[in-house]
């Protein structure tokens, strides 16, 4: 019922969109294609003039036309008909706008080609192509500035936000983020983004959301709830993709200092990305099968003082990954009033490329519970031998949360599991392409493990 409440407030936010039927091409207001003019501001007149008037549709016809960033408004629908690409201006320092100052004065480090800041009922649609350029050497400035390279989509604090349809590819840094923004439907993009670092195939962190028939191929994180904003990611419902990615696939996580509430996620095929141009897990760590991986298929982290609560994952289906299933509660900041509890995947069938074995792990103190897995199939290399069960697995709690953290090797061949509590299986099934002499399961400092 609760999906079907947001479903319905957010198809109602697609019919307000274009209140007044107002539709400009924006070639008739003197864009053009096929150059290397700035269309921008051309475009963001049509933008302002639209949303200024009540509302209507930016058309973008067939054609390649270069944009600086835009500004989007309220009451306005950016529309690309088949054909139509809009193509990032290669140029860093003209994306300095598009950095949200608050009213404290503080300048946020992410811009985007296509923003927008507090408007409502806006959307972007059609089969047309946004391709940020940025493989460009414009944006190479390397993977520790991150806040000098754009993303495609930047909405912050929106309300009724759809996006729909549209390809994104070739992001200079996320493709596409959303934060504290309420009401946001995301249907039937596809997204293609390897040429640069940071490369998220989509970065939720806003409430009433729901992301349905899209295709993540990324380099980085395929799909990533986040919990840094000023309010909890809640009331998100994920359905019916495909994650493809070098990095995890389906991740809550890594920022968490609010962190997310009542988030279901359901019917995902997981698998390896299309391209590998940074990561060369297979070259890099001992026991990887595969050439191409996943680092995680499901990842479920709380390491920066948020809570996690009321988690559903159900129906995946993955290959290709490193590990499985990798839950974590950490110490990389504050503890303070966090906790993860009530944590529920089910219906998943995973081959694996690793030793790095799913696992559930807490720290000293903070310890993940209620946590339930259910009709688990797990194919894994095998290989272990009887010295590497005896290996001890560092605590690692202050560390940014990923599997190899944890060693390149687990000494439970299918589930490790530490200082976690209330944590349920069932019908949760492993086999191995080799023979494994590593015991299926390990507990350590838990309480009521039931098998």
């Amino acid at each position: 019922m609760r999906k079907l409440t947001i479903l319905a407030a957010v198809l109602m936010a697609v019919a307000a969109c274009n209140p007044a039927g107002r539709n400009i091409d924006i070639t008739k207001a003197g864009a053009k294609a096929g150059t290397d003019i700035d269309n921008a501001p051309v475009i963001q007149k049509v933008i302002d003039r639209l949303s200024s008037q009540g509302g209507g549709t930016v058309t973008i016809p067939a054609g390649d036309f270069i944009t600086g960033p835009l500004e989007l408004k309220s009451g306005v629908e950016l529309h690309l008909e088949m054909g139509a690409r809009l193509l990032g201006l290669p140029d860093i320092s003209a994306y300095e706008k598009a950095h949200w100052v608050n009213e404290k004065g503080k300048v946020s480090p992410h811009s985007a080609l296509i923003y927008a800041n507090f408007q409502e009922n806006i959307a972007i649609t059609g089969q047309g192509t946004i391709d940020g350029q940025g493989g460009h050497r414009a944006f190479k400035v390397g993977k520790a500035d991150p806040g000098g390279r754009p993303m495609i989509i930047l909405f912050r604090g929106c309300r009724d936000v759809v996006v729909k349809d549209v390809r994104l590819e070739n992001s200079a840094h996320w493709v596409q983020y959303y934060t504290d923004c309420v009401g946001v439907r995301v249907s039937g993009l596809k997204v293609y983004s390897h040429c640069n670092y940071n490369n998220d195939g989509i970065d939720i962190e806003s409430s009433d959301v729901v992301v349905t028939g899209c295709i993540f191929d990324s380099e980085d994180d395929a799909i990533c709830l986040k919990g840094t904003g000023n309010n909890l990611c809640e009331n998100v419902a994920v359905s019916n993709c495909v994650a493809a990615s070098n990095c995890n696939a389906v991740k809550l996580g890594t920022g968490s200092c609010t962190g997310y509430r009542n988030i279901s996620i359901s019917n995902i095929t997981i698998r390896h990305a299309s391209e590998d141009n940074f990561r060369h897990w297979s070259t890099k760590i001992k026991g990887i099968t595969a050439p191409v991986t996943v680092i995680s298929g499901i990842a479920v982290e709380v390491v920066d003082g948020g809570i996690c609560e009321n988690v559903n994952i159900s129906n995946i289906a993955m290959r290709d990954v490193q590990t499985p299933i990798f839950i974590r509660m950490g110490r990389r900041s504050t503890s303070e009033d966090s906790h993860m509890r009530g944590i529920t995947i089910s219906g998943v069938t995973a081959h694996s490329e690793s030793m790095m074995s799913s696992s559930i792990t807490g720290v000293p103190g903070l310890y993940p519970e209620d946590i339930y897995l259910s009709d688990i199939d797990i194919t894994a290399p095998g290989g272990g031998t009887a010295d590497m069960a005896k290996l001890k697995v560092p605590e690692a709690e202050d560390t940014y949360p990923e599997n190899r953290k944890l060693g390149h090797i687990l000494p439970a061949s299918g589930l490790y599991i530490r200082h976690a509590n209330n944590v349920y299986l069932n019908n949760v099934r492993f086999h191995f392409r080799e023979p494994d002499a590593r015991p299926l399961i390990i507990t350590d400092d838990c309480k009521n493990v039931v098998q």
